[in-house]
């Protein structure tokens, strides 16, 4: 499994016009795709963009590259899980630091991706609000980049149950729909997701804060995704992400929780950009 409260008014001032995209902005010389920032060189094996005069792509574009890969994210999951954890019972430990290996892996490609780089690579609902709060995403697209992260998370899950058949839906896989440990509540639970989400906006909110640390932004939220599930997976379940556990948990008939998994990475974007908020990292650099 990529800052201040609200953007500032922007006040016209000579040179090239700087326009806001999925994770900064781009001045028009930048030729390095919308997501790059003014001093942004591509990563390896990364293609040239579009060119010195492209701005960024149109909203539908990168709504649909968002719905794209959050649905590949998912089938992937399911059917990591389902072969993970498979029909036996009696293999129905998780094995979290395998699982968490491949989803950090996946997320750190699918955001050096062509699609990726078009539409920001966000596949979590929580990181589009978290960047909007942090002053570089437009408020007006959050809701349909979470639209299109949700939707693709449904179609995934049910792709990933065509492919494989009825086994994804039956115990213990359950279409990769994440539980927590019985002995944690609803509160803890909530507490774990927003806590993962508050310092990961936080993290965010450094490396987009140098050039440097945009190029490695990426591995970065790769790892830390590593780390919340291989930790936190069989204890709070290791979502951290409402589209992750949205799809399956709708076709696993598993909702008694769902809202959890929604309103805790939400609560902890929000957390974690107003603390970015009170500190010197103010705003990303330019």
């Amino acid at each position: 499994m990529t800052l201040t409260p609200a953007p500032e008014p922007v006040v016209p001032r000579p040179g090239p016009e700087v326009r806001p995209t999925a994770i900064g902005p781009r001045s028009p010389e930048s030729p390095y795709g919308p997501d790059a920032g003014p001093d942004a060189r591509p990563g390896p094996g990364a293609e040239p963009g579009p060119g010195p005069d492209a701005g960024p792509a149109p909203l539908l574009l990168r709504a649909v590259c968002e719905a794209a890969l959050t649905a590949l994210l998912l089938f992937l999951i399911v059917t990591a899980v389902r072969w993970l954890v498979g029909p036996d019972p009696g293999a129905a430990a998780a094995r979290p630091a395998v699982l968490g290996a491949v989803v950090g892996t996946l997320l750190a490609l699918f955001m050096m991706s062509p699609p990726g780089r078009c539409s920001g690579g966000h596949l979590n609902p929580a990181v589009s609000l978290a960047l909007w709060r942090l002053g570089v995403f437009p408020g007006r697209e959050v809701v349909p980049y979470a639209v299109a992260q949700l939707a693709g998370s449904v179609f995934g899950v049910w792709g990933a149950g065509l492919v494989w058949g009825p086994v994804t839906g039956r115990p213990p896989v359950r279409h990769a729909s994440v539980r927590a440990d019985p002995a944690w509540g609803d509160a803890e639970v909530l507490a774990a997701e927003a806590g993962v989400l508050a310092g990961s906006t936080l993290m965010l909110a450094v490396l987009l804060a140098s050039p440097g640390g945009r190029r490695v932004l990426p591995y970065a939220v790769g790892l830390t995704t590593a780390l919340v599930i291989g930790v936190l997976g069989p204890l709070s379940g290791g979502s951290a992400n409402p589209a992750r556990q949205f799809g399956p948990a709708l076709l696993a008939g598993d909702t008694g929780r769902l809202w959890v998994y929604v309103l805790g990475p939400a609560v902890g974007a929000l957390l974690g950009a107003w603390l970015a908020g009170r500190t010197v990292l103010r705003r990303p650099a330019r």
